[in-house]
């Protein structure tokens, strides 16, 4: 039996991933910002006589704890909170996030800095909280919703630089935690998921960028256009996602990449032939840069 400590559990992959976790006989704190919307979230889909129905009535394997990962104090709050309750956690599960759909240049410095404070920095202060339980232990799993944007941006379709920016720290942080970690029993793997049928595109999850300019109409402007006609029609499956992710967490050699979808997939495909193309058209002028007198 696994504890699992989940954020942005009210919606989407966090919502789906608890209840994956549960219904394989795991523990479970699934935290967000609105603990009754959590419960909401969680309650019709439980197979229980009364749900979830309140906080204090929720079944002995769940927690459900409210939790902003941009507040410190809360954050560490609920981490205290699951220790006393369930005395572990075996896996971490940094879900929290939302996207900003608009070129960069249309994106303003705050709705950046407001994105990069959750997807980011609400991430890097969940994931101290918790590594001190993990590195006692000698154990344990971190799992951080990445996405495929966050690996790949295709050329000219542009639309969400500053929510792929966020992504591509995510993989950054996940590789670093890695090698932090070697021998210290504590894995770390960053999920890639393409296109599911979650709340994502929806306002509760997508915001747009400030402005709009003229000149991207073609690529974060089609993109704009396109959400709401996308929302609710992407090939992925939520439900196969989680199921997935639990499976990684069994697993006794994880990935540190975990992509998710057969779009997903091609695009990984796609980037590593690019890059390898790249790198033999340009590889004898970038290994030409060194001092005259370094031995080859």
């Amino acid at each position: 039996m696994s504890v699992w400590f989940i954020t942005g559990a009210s919606r989407g992959l966090g919502r789906e991933i608890a209840l994956a976790a549960l219904d394989r006989g795991d523990q479970v704190v699934a935290t967000g910002r609105d603990a009754d919307a959590v419960v909401a979230a969680l309650d019709s889909a439980l197979d229980t006589d009364a749900g979830v129905a309140a906080l204090d009535a929720a079944p002995p394997d769940l927690l459900v704890v409210p939790m902003d990962v941009t507040d410190t104090a809360q954050v560490k709050e609920a981490v205290d909170a699951a220790l006393t309750r369930f005395g572990r956690i075996d896996v971490l599960v940094n879900n929290a996030g939302f996207g900003i759909i608009g070129a960069i240049e249309e994106t303003s410095d705050a709705q950046s800095r407001a994105l990069f404070d959750v997807n980011v920095f609400g991430l890097l202060a969940v994931t101290r909280a918790v590594l001190p339980a993990l590195r006692r232990q000698r154990s344990g799993h971190i799992v951080n919703i990445g996405s495929i944007g966050g690996y790949s941006q295709y050329p000219g379709k542009g639309g969400a630089g500053i929510y792929a920016a966020s992504k591509f720290a995510v993989e950054g942080i996940t590789e670093a935690l890695l090698s932090d970690l070697d021998g210290l029993g504590v894995r770390a793997t960053v999920v890639e998921p393409g296109s599911f049928r979650t709340e994502f595109l929806g306002p509760s999850s997508v915001r747009l960028a400030a402005d709009v300019i003229d000149d991207y109409a073609a690529t974060a402007g089609r993109r704009r256009a396109g959400v709401q006609d996308e929302n609710g029609s992407q090939r992925g499956d939520p439900r196969k996602a989680a199921e997935a992710i639990v499976d990684v967490t069994k697993a006794e050699d994880p990935p540190t990449r975990l992509q998710l979808g057969p779009d997903s997939v091609a695009r990984v495909e796609e980037k590593i032939a690019q890059v390898a193309k790249e790198l033999d058209a340009w590889r004898q002028l970038g290994q030409a840069t060194d001092y005259d007198d370094v031995a080859a």
